[in-house]
């Protein structure tokens, strides 16, 4: 088989990217071992798929630690709002939550990955169900894509394997071992948008509890890196829940760095507020023993916890409780701590960190500065971003580039 590109992943990048390069008439395979495409898109987003965020370029940039000034030339081509016209065009409807999430209407993301997956055979993509091996390249450039049932000669492959996340899924680091055959350099990947560890055995004891409408702030090295409102979990190994996910995007010293958390279990109340809430129930319950006083502050998995932390003996009556002790219970409730020791294995994670050097792509053509006709596309680069539909918009964009820029057989 000759044709103009191989498209190796079909993924969210690589579906995009390979329906986007067969519109502009090229042919065009598509390598994807899975039977459907979009295997992980499938999952993401709890199943809903967070498509992108409906935000300006420049705040996509901010949103895009360490990556985001090579994503100016892509996010300008191809912005949230294109990515929102792009799949509505598709026939997909779409809604816009808290903090400029956008989903489709449905509550489905299998609406978005069919979407691709239609467009891909309508623009006569070729689907090849195989595991690329490797990638063939000469002076001139790419040559080849070989599978195991042979070689497909090309001018132009693009490498749109996903990273390590869901490795259940079809993300297995492939793409890593054959850009590094071909000389790129590989950033060591480690996990991003993932749950917390933490040696506080409190954390297991409140297994399965979960905490809503809280403000959990992250520090690193004493210093605040985030703040929101949301929602987390207890697990059996720490913390996990939207707030820590995020939270965790911002974590990228582990090693280097130490890292606690912070939870203000009452945001709706300063502390003289909320003071007067603990002087009122304590003189409700006055006669009752003060681990048996904080029914209606606290959830019932967390109250033994509470009073372990105040310092205060259970056994005390709440009439008997001191005003330092209520304030320190005050405090308790505003800044419930919580000690990290260090993320989850990337295989639980949403999002790799890590890959593909950046320095070694063409920001314009998302080309190999390495390899002439090699191009990337997704999170198999050095690319991650904060939660929000942010990761997902980096698919798009790099895969809207790199497909309006590969090179055809007769150049």
């Amino acid at each position: 088989m000759s044709i103009d590109a191989v498209i190796i992943g079909g993924g969210a990048a690589g579906s995009m990217c390979a329906a986007l390069a067969a519109n502009r008439g090229l042919s065009v395979a598509l390598i994807e071992p899975n039977r459907e495409l979009g295997r992980k898109l499938r999952i993401t987003g709890k199943g809903r798929c967070n498509v992108t965020n409906d935000c300006s370029p420049r705040e996509f940039i901010e949103a895009v630690p360490g990556g985001g000034r090579f994503l100016q030339s892509a996010i300008h081509r191809f912005s949230p709002q294109d990515a929102m016209a792009f799949f509505e065009g598709l026939g997909v409807p779409l809604k816009t939550e808290r903090g400029r999430r956008v989903f489709p209407q449905s509550d489905r993301a299998g609406d978005i990955a069919g979407a691709l997956t239609r467009l891909c055979h309508k623009n006569g993509v070729r689907m090849v169900r195989e595991r690329a091996e490797r990638i063939i390249a000469g002076a001139g450039g790419v040559e080849a894509v070989v599978t195991g049932s042979g070689r497909i000669d090309c001018r132009s492959a693009v490498i749109c394997t996903g990273g390590l996340s869901y490795p259940g899924t079809g993300s297995t680091g492939d793409g890593y071992a054959m850009a590094a055959a071909l000389g790129h350099t590989i950033t060591p990947c480690r996990p991003s948008l993932v749950p917390l560890e933490s040696p506080d055995a409190y954390c297991r004891e409140m297994q399965g509890f979960s905490l809503r409408n809280v403000t959990l702030t992250a520090y690193e090295d004493g210093k605040a890196i985030y703040k929101e409102l949301g929602e987390l979990l207890f697990t059996h190994f720490g913390v996990s829940g939207p707030l820590v996910l995020s939270a965790s995007a911002h974590m990228r010293n582990f090693g280097r760095a130490k890292y606690r958390l912070s939870i203000d279990l009452k945001p709706g109340l300063d502390e003289k507020k909320l003071d007067n809430r603990i002087l009122r129930d304590l003189e409700k319950y006055s006669n009752r023993e003060f681990r048996n006083c904080l029914g209606d502050l606290a959830g019932r998995a967390m109250i033994p916890v509470l009073v372990e932390l105040s310092g205060i003996p259970p056994e005390e009556r709440a009439n008997s409780v001191t005003r330092e002790q209520r304030q320190a219970l005050v405090r308790l409730f505003k800044a419930f701590p919580v000690e990290i020791s260090g993320p989850r294995p990337v295989a639980e994670a949403i999002v790799t960190a890590g890959g593909v050097s950046t320095k070694e792509i063409d920001p314009r053509t998302m080309m190999s500065k390495l390899v002439p006709g090699l191009y990337f596309a997704g999170e198999v680069t050095d690319l991650d971003a904060y939660t929000g539909g942010y990761n997902l918009q980096i698919a798009w964009s790099t895969a809207y580039v790199a497909a309006n820029s590969l090179r055809t057989g007769e150049e």
